[in-house]
């Protein structure tokens, strides 16, 4: 079960060019959608972001609207491109009586039995699945399992690991996600520079832009 965070919020009146000023009071524009129409809100930065720092996109926060409790995802975080400031956060309202759909990121724990005796090491091949579950089920992490792997040879599939309890996996359950590679003998460096340059190498979990209307 998600750690239930909570940040106080006010509705919000200023739109548009206006938010600037609120940025510089301190503040930071947001929207609650999901139930109902769209609502414009504001949140102290300073909470905000410690909040977001525990909550990301994947753990419920609560938002008490002056006694009127909230319970949301963050589900889009909007950065300057060039300072890293808040900009403007979306926040999706569930409801805790139907599912809900989010990504877990998959965590690799203990070791295989070839990884101990030495000669390789264990590889970590799909780094997130998507889940359902109700919202009080959310999970941001599952854990797999490297003690599994007895033998080289061996591997791990989606269908091999274990969801939490309340949790559905809908990611591919033949999706294979770890295995036991051997260390490579005299693999150049110009590869493996290559490998983290490249565009999937960076995951991108908060949406940059410049500062605009809101």
């Amino acid at each position: 079960m998600s750690e239930r965070l909570m940040i106080a919020a006010a509705p919000r009146t200023l739109i548009g060019k206006q938010v600037r000023q609120l940025r510089r009071n301190g503040y930071i524009p947001a929207v609650i959608y999901g139930q109902g129409e769209p609502e414009h809100i504001q949140l102290e930065n300073l909470s905000l972001r410690r909040v977001l720092r525990h909550a990301s996109t994947t753990h419920l926060i609560n938002l008490d609207m002056t006694g009127n409790v909230r319970t949301v995802l963050a589900r889009e975080i909007q950065v300057h491109l060039t300072r890293g400031d808040l900009i403007h956060v979306d926040f999706y309202e569930v409801n805790m009586s139907e599912t809900i759909t989010s990504t877990a990121e998959l965590i690799m724990t203990g070791k295989s039995a070839p990884a101990i005796r030495g000669g390789g090491t264990d590889v970590l091949l799909l780094h997130d699945v998507e889940i359902e579950c109700l919202p009080d089920n959310l999970v941001s992490e599952i854990f797999v399992d490297m003690s599994r792997i007895t033998r080289a040879e061996d591997a791990l599939y989606l269908k091999d690991i274990p969801a939490p309890e309340g949790v559905t996996i809908l990611t591919d359950p033949e999706m294979l996600v770890a295995r036991f590679e051997y260390e490579a003998v005299g693999a150049g460096t110009d590869e493996e520079e290559e490998d983290m340059t490249s565009p999937g190498a960076v995951e991108v979990i908060t949406k940059g832009k410049e500062e605009d209307e809101e």
